[in-house]
């Protein structure tokens, strides 16, 4: 990615846009089946960037069965590993020669900053799309202990038909971590993007087609989660969903699989994630930037959010003076400023969801909210607190005081999730068993951080279910474990003679 541009540049840009509006089934936009509509809306400004095509029932079975005779048929699922490495290849270099676009489409669409879009979400979605491209060919198959007489082979084969429903927190991002893994393991997927989120995911489909992947096995179908999402869900002919959202949300998928077809399912949901700082954590103007990003960044709107800060009583003042500092160099404003760290919410919805977590806070820095916008808050709070027992999905932090090491483990994990969860102390043991005790699928020590392709990335409890995004874990969820077991003995030499 090149250098940052100016404010004008990008609204330049913007200005220029043309933004597909249509949904993608079986290699070509198309309107949908019912003539309808929504807006999809730019959150910083209210202003109507498009009207996309409102999905329903109707071409989910259009979609999901084009998607079944693409699957079928094998002009993807039974193509050889290594050419369907070369179409990702191929798709990731067309965003890179794309990436410019596809990040003020993001930031308009999302309210995301241009910042954020340009140095974060669109390299980490080519780098995730490449990462899974690359492992295609190198995931090996095996071969079982058994007797001379016998071969046992434990081959992966593509799950069939997946739906892919993503939240709007990280359109491309969170599309990319879908489907690296379901389109490298040979499956067809029927993606239903956030309702006000829909525009990157349907130009990437349209750039899959340009990179060469056969019409069907890609689909995307805008909607709302009644229309489409539902209708995904309880589908008889999709064989698995993959869902990131709210936990409220994920539990309704687990209800579709049961009432219909007993799909599989792998949820990765809610967090209220703690950040540890024990008083004997070194640097702290560095621990507390890493706390910082960790609230704020992506405007909070980050299911992995270090939205608890724990912190041990004798470093307290010292920490939260340096917090302080630090939250107010996060600027918020314009999103295609590049110096604007905090845009706009998703949407006015969630925008008067999270101020309302403001009320009656006691805000040690920030506090207003206003036309869609937050600021970056710190507040004092007690263990009790809603603003510290429930996800707010915004820029704010609450701080929690504890006398020591325990305590601070302890409180930790009184949640009922367990996404993610940072731990700051220079004594390597006390690092060690935190992380072996915080009871989340990412631990991170003395940083902030979600790990990278390579890791693993999902929840314990309320959080999540059924698998992980990222790593080779990814493919579980996208593949199916078959035997074949084959006998050499003797009565097998009489049928072959």
């Amino acid at each position: 990615m090149s250098d940052l541009l100016t404010t004008e540049e990008y609204k330049a840009i913007a200005a220029e846009l043309s933004f597909p509006t249509q949904a993608f089934i079986d290699g070509s936009f198309r309107p949908a089946q019912s003539g309808k509509t929504f807006d999809s809306l730019n959150p910083a400004t209210g202003d109507v960037l498009a009207k996309v095509a409102a999905c329903d029932a109707t071409d989910v079975d259009f979609a999901v069965e084009k998607a079944r005779d693409a699957f079928e048929d094998g002009r993807w699922s039974r193509l050889h590993p290594a050419e369907r490495k070369e179409v990702l290849i191929r798709l990731a270099k067309l965003m890179k020669r794309n990436a410019r676009e596809l990040a003020v489409m993001e930031s308009l669409d999302s309210g995301k900053t241009i910042y954020d879009c340009e140095t974060v979400d669109i390299p980490e979605t080519i780098h995730c799309l490449l990462w899974h491209a690359e492992l295609i060919d190198k995931i090996y198959d095996q071969l079982a202990p058994s007797s001379d007489d016998h071969i046992a082979m434990v081959v992966r084969e593509p799950v069939g038909v997946v739906g892919l429903v993503l939240p709007w927190n990280f359109p491309l991002l969170m599309l990319a971590w879908k489907i690296g893994p379901a389109l490298a393991a040979g499956c067809s997927v029927v993606v239903k993007p956030a309702e006000e989120t829909s525009l990157t995911a349907l130009r990437l489909a349209e750039l899959a087609a340009e990179a060469g992947l056969p019409a069907g096995v890609f689909n995307v179908v805008p909607g709302g989660g009644a229309e489409v999402g539902e209708p995904l869900g309880r589908h008889p002919d999709i064989d698995a969903v993959s869902f990131t959202g709210s936990t409220a949300t994920g539990r309704r998928f687990l209800g579709y699989s049961a009432e219909s077809n007993i799909k599989e399912v792998t949820l990765e949901m809610g967090g209220k994630n703690p950040a540890v700082v024990l008083d004997d954590a070194e640097n702290i103007d560095r621990v507390a930037a890493h706390v910082v990003n960790g609230a704020f960044w992506n405007m909070g709107e980050n299911c992995s959010a270090s939205s608890r800060l724990i912190v041990q009583k004798g470093i307290k003042d010292a920490l939260i003076e340096r917090i302080i500092a630090h939250t107010r160099e996060w600027p918020v404003g314009d999103p295609l400023n590049p110096e604007t760290r905090v845009g706009a919410l998703v949407s006015k919805a969630h925008f008067e969801k999270v101020a309302s977590y403001l009320e009656g806070a006691k805000a040690l820095v920030g506090g207003k909210a206003e036309n869609g916008f937050v600021e970056p808050t710190v507040i004092e709070a007690r263990r009790d607190d809603r603003q510290v027992r429930e996800e707010i999905f915004g820029p704010v932090l609450s701080v929690l005081t504890v006398e020591g090491f325990d305590e601070a483990i302890a409180l930790a994990n009184d949640t009922e999730y367990g996404l993610a969860a940072s731990i700051f102390t220079a004594n390597v043991k006390k690092a060690l068993r935190g992380a072996r005790a915080i009871r989340a699928g990412t631990v991170t020590v003395n940083s902030f951080g979600e790990g990278d392709s390579a890791t693993p990335f999902g929840g314990y409890k309320q959080s999540g279910f059924g698998g992980r995004d990222n790593g080779i874990h990814a493919h579980d969820q996208y593949t199916q474990l078959k035997t074949i077991w084959v006998d050499l003995g003797d009565d097998a030499d009489e049928a072959v003679d």
